[in-house]
């Protein structure tokens, strides 16, 4: 992630970003930390998920080590508004099915204001900490707000397609038609659309220019380490993991009290998944908010996309060199291509510091740029293009 000497300064909106300090030199990067070669052991083609197994224990170390009171809170409130708005126990609103012949939120024959006193008082007080917590959650990564607001509406429209699918068919995904699965799977795209192609995009962009702007260096293996600190892979397998939790949480509440009341069983079992799976979910959704403040610090103002930023007037860094790399051991070499695309290679005559295009004419020596360049690691003799990676023509 960040380097521990770079101190991350609060937002410009006055708030408190999480920061990394000045001498916080025990904090270990992501390039240097424990890896394990389980599954790539069975089979060279596993290494990923060793890969990825390895980024998360990294990631849930950064945030056991990091994660203070104000995270703590969060996630407290959020598991107390799930406990009190599912609370049924000596009440018996939910498990006797309620008063069917009345609707709605506000008015006088809503049934939410007829419901019985005490399930009402818990109610409101699951309202008002789901209101402190996702307050909290805004005032504490500002960078990430535009972003967060987008991850509460697929919350929220995964939430009303399973509600309007067992309005329909009150068994779903039992007993169903196709039709039936029309909400689910509409909603699920939504938020998959909202989660995967805004957030994600908008986070790993961002990523991308901050690594440009903040931790180029002329070694290229120490730009390149900097590209795998700050990698986002497991953050972004993460939001997969969100969506399922959602759909999980979702259905097995909506399942719960689905059934007509005279056919009203009240299942504690699907009840009791509902908070575990919602709490994970939110769980999950803090640090999916929290890595990328984490990660970027103060250096951003906000999380944009390439395009938005092109849009809002923004310099975008420009495209950084690439070094040559030996197309036979992967070593790097004295081969260097610009952002404009010119190959530079130096000159091989003794006590010449010249260098110039291949082929071309030495500006210092006038002796003859190599066409091809021998690797110091392995002694193969390729030609320069080889070097690079190919372009595309479009």
């Amino acid at each position: 992630m960040s380097d521990p000497s770079e101190a991350v300064s609060g937002a410009k909106d006055g708030t408190n970003a999480q920061t990394l300090h000045e001498g916080d030199s025990g904090m270990p990067r992501l390039s240097g930390f424990g890896k394990r070669e389980v599954f790539a052991g069975f089979n060279p083609r596993l290494g990923k998920i060793d890969q990825f197994i390895s980024e998360a224990a990294y990631n849930i170390f950064l945030a056991s080590r990091y994660w203070g009171s104000r995270e703590t809170t969060v996630i407290l409130l959020s598991v107390v508004g799930f406990i009190l708005g599912t609370w049924d126990i000596g009440i018996g609103e939910i498990s006797s099915g309620g008063d069917y012949t009345r609707a709605g939120i506000l008015g006088d024959n809503s049934g939410f204001l007829h419901i019985r006193d005490l399930s009402l008082i818990l109610s409101l007080l699951s309202i008002l900490c789901w209101m402190v917590s996702l307050a909290m959650i805004w005032t504490s990564f500002p960078i990430m707000r535009e972003n967060l607001v987008y991850l509460i509406i697929g919350m929220g429209v995964i939430q009303f397609g399973y509600i309007k699918a067992h309005a329909d068919s009150p068994e779903f995904p039992f007993e169903t038609e196709i039709l039936d699965w029309t909400w689910v799977i509409v909603s699920n795209l939504v938020t998959l659309f909202l989660a995967n192609f805004v957030v994600k995009r908008s986070v790993l962009e961002t990523r991308d220019i901050h690594v440009q702007e903040r931790h180029s260096h002329p070694d290229p293996r120490v730009f390149e380490r900097a590209w795998e600190d700050h990698s986002l892979k497991a953050w972004s397998i993460g939001i997969l993991i969100w969506i399922a939790l959602l759909n999980a949480s979702s259905w097995s509440s909506s399942h719960a009290v689905a059934p007509s009341p005279s056919e009203m069983s009240i299942s504690y079992f699907l009840i009791f998944s509902h908070v575990i799976t919602g709490s994970a979910g939110i769980l999950l959704l803090l640090g999916i908010v929290w890595l990328p403040q984490f990660m970027l610090g103060g250096s951003e103002e906000r999380i944009q996309t390439y395009r938005a930023r092109e849009v809002s007037g923004e310099s975008l860094p420009s495209r950084r060199d690439e070094q040559g790399k030996c197309p036979v051991c992967k070593q790097q070499t004295a081969a260097l291509r610009g952002d404009d695309g010119k190959i530079m290679v130096p000159c091989t005559k003794d006590g010449c510091s010249g260098k110039g295009e291949p082929g071309s004419e030495c500006g210092k020596c006038k002796n003859r740029i190599p066409t091809r360049v021998v690797c110091v690691n392995c002694g193969t003799s390729t030609p320069i293009g080889s070097h690079f990676g190919r372009v595309e023509i479009w």
